[in-house]
C-alpha cells in the first residue's frame, strides 16, 4: 500500500521496537518517521508536522512524559499514545490525564497498536473538521452580517454557547439576522448533522400552533384525515428554532415547557407521549423580561428559555456594516442582473449612513436591488428608495420671539422667528457633523458658500469646532 499523507511520529530509543511500529504503520499506508530521542523529536515536530505521535515514556534525556508536556503546549490537539512497560501503567495513565490520547503496553498486540493509532488519527481529523467548520461559521457571519465589532462580539458569543446543548434567545429588530445567527449555532453544535427545523410563532393562527408543533394523530378535530407529527418530532435530535417566540399564546407556553422539562411531546389525540431530544433556540424582536412583567410570557418558560441570550444590535448602530453591505448587496445584484453599476456617489454614502433604517438588513438589501435596477453607472441617493433621515437632535419646538401686544408686525414676528430657528439649526447640525462645515452642507442641502456666510450671519465660531 503507498503511504499516505498522515504522517506518524515514532520515538523510540529502542530501534528494534521503532523498526516495528513503522513496518506497521506502512502496512497501513501512513507516512512514518523516526526520532531515537526526544529532543529530536521536539524539533521535527513544528516542522514535520505529524498528525499523531506513538512516543515512549522512557528514553534518555528527555523522556516521553516531557515530549508530551513540552507537545501540549504548542498543540494540544495533537494526538500522543505513550508506549509504556507493563508495570508503568499506572504512570501512564496519570500522564493521560495530562492530555495523552492512550497508552500501549509492551510487549504490543499488533491488531491493538493498529485501533489505537486509527482511532487518535480520527480524533485528529473531528477536531480539524470542527476547527474548519468554525472558521467557516465566522467567515460566513462577518460575509453576511459585516465586519464592525458588533458582529465580532456576536462571532465570539457563537463560538462560546454552539457547543454546548443550552437554549439560546436571540434577540435583535426585525430583520437584523436573528436566523442566520440561529443557523450558525445549529452548524456549530454536536447537533449538525441532524435536522434544523424553523417556525415562526406570529405566522401560525393561534388556533393552529399547538398542533404545528407537537403534531396530532388522525381524528384529533376535523380535518385530520391522518397523523401528522408536530415540529418537535421533526426536529428530533437536532435544533428547532421558534422565531418571534412572544407571539405563542400563554396556553402553548404551559405545553411548551411541560416537553422541554419532561423531553416528551404528546400529539393531539394522543394517548402515550413521544421522547424528543431537541435543542431550543428561539428569536424575538421584544425584550422578553418587559414582557414577562406584563404577563404576557411565563416566567418560568423565561428562565428556562434564557440559558444564554445573544442580542444583535440594530443596522443604524453598526455604521462599519452598513457601507459593507450595500457594496455586498451592490455586487450581488450586479451578478444577477449582468450589470456593471460601479459605485456609490457621496451624497448617495451620507444617506445611506444617515438613514435609520427600521427594516435593518433586509430593507437595505431591497433599497440597494432596486437602486442596481435603476442606475446605469453611478447609483446616487436618488436612486435610493428612502427618504433622508432627519438629523439627530434637531426634533425641537421652536421659540416664537415677540407677540402681538408687543406691537410687532406677523411679518416682524415670523422674520424673527426664521432668524432664531436657522441659528439653532445650525448649531445642532455642526454638533451633529462635529464641526465639519461640508458635511454640515451637505445635510441641509445648501452650498459650502452659504454655510459661511450664515455662520458669519449669526456670529458662530467659523472654525465650527473642528475641520472642514
Amino acid at each position: 500500500m503507498e503511504p499516505s499523507n498522515t504522517r506518524v511520529l515514532i520515538v523510540d530509543d529502542d530501534r528494534d521496537i521503532s523498526a516495528l511500529l513503522s513496518v506497521l504503520m506502512n502496512k497501513e499506508g501512513l507516512t512514518n518517521m523516526v526520532a531515537h530521542d526526544g529532543e529530536t523529536a521536539l524539533q521535527m515536530v513544528p516542522v514535520a508536522r505529524p498528525d499523531m505521535l506513538l512516543v515512549d515514556v522512557k528514553m534518555p534525556g528527555i523522556d516521553g512524559m516531557t515530549v508530551l508536556k513540552r507537545v501540549k503546549e504548542t498543540d494540544p490537539h495533537l494526538p500522543v499514545v505513550l508506549i509504556t512497560a507493563y508495570a508503568e501503567i499506572s504512570a501512564s495513565v496519570a500522564a493521560m490525564r495530562a492530555g495523552a490520547f492512550d497508552y500501549l503496553a509492551k510487549p504490543f498486540d499488533h491488531p491493538e497498536v493498529v485501533r489505537v493509532v486509527r482511532a487518535a488519527l480520527a480524533e485528529r481529523e473531528r477536531r480539524r473538521r470542527s476547527h474548519t467548520e468554525e472558521i467557516s461559521a465566522d467567515n460566513c457571519l462577518r460575509v453576511m452580517m459585516g465586519p464592525s465589532d458588533a458582529v465580532t462580539r456576536i462571532i465570539r458569543e457563537v463560538n462560546r454557547v454552539a457547543q454546548s446543548d443550552f437554549s439560546v434567545i436571540v434577540q435583535g429588530e426585525t430583520g437584523s439576522g436573528k436566523e442566520l445567527v440561529a443557523r450558525s449555532i445549529y452548524q456549530l453544535s454536536g447537533r449538525a448533522d441532524a435536522p434544523f427545523i424553523p417556525l415562526d410563532c406570529g405566522a401560525i393562527p393561534e388556533t393552529l400552533i399547538e398542533s404545528e408543533l407537537f403534531g396530532y394523530q388522525k381524528g384529533a378535530f376535523t380535518g385530520a384525515s391522518a397523523p401528522k407529527a408536530g415540529k418537535f418530532e421533526a426536529a428530533h435530535g437536532g435544533t428547532l428554532f421558534l422565531d418571534e417566540i412572544a407571539n405563542l399564546p400563554l396556553g402553548a407556553q404551559a405545553k411548551l415547557l411541560r416537553v422541554l422539562q419532561e423531553k416528551k411531546v404528546m400529539r393531539l389525540g394522543a394517548v402515550k407521549p413521544v421522547k424528543v431530544d431537541v435543542r431550543l433556540v428561539t428569536a424575538s424582536n421584544q425584550e422578553l423580561q418587559r414582557l414577562v412583567e406584563s404577563g404576557q410570557m411565563r416566567e418560568d418558560l423565561y428562565f428556562r428559555l434564557n440559558e444564554f441570550t445573544i442580542t444583535i444590535s440594530p443596522l443604524r448602530d453598526r455604521k462599519d456594516d452598513i457601507l459593507y453591505l450595500a457594496k455586498r448587496f451592490m455586487d450581488l445584484t450586479n451578478k444577477e442582473l449582468q450589470k456593471n453599476v460601479r459605485r456609490f456617489s457621496e451624497y448617495c454614502l451620507e444617506a445611506l449612513l444617515s438613514y435609520n433604517w427600521p427594516g435593518n438588513v433586509r430593507q437595505l438589501r431591497s433599497v440597494i436591488r432596486r437602486a442596481v435596477l435603476l442606475a446605469d453607472d453611478i447609483i446616487t441617493e436618488h436612486h435610493l428608495d428612502i427618504k433622508r433621515a432627519p438629523v439627530p437632535g434637531l426634533a425641537f419646538t421652536p421659540k416664537i420671539l415677540g407677540t402681538p401686544w408687543d406691537e410687532l408686525s406677523l411679518r416682524e414676528i415670523v422674520h424673527h422667528s426664521v432668524v432664531t430657528v436657522e441659528r439653532e439649526v445650525l448649531l445642532q447640525v455642526l454638533k451633529h457633523t462635529r464641526g465639519n462645515k461640508a458635511k454640515a452642507a451637505r445635510l441641509l442641502q445648501i452650498d459650502y458658500k452659504t454655510i459661511h456666510t450664515k455662520l458669519k450671519q449669526f456670529g458662530l465660531n467659523q472654525s465650527g469646532g473642528g475641520h472642514d
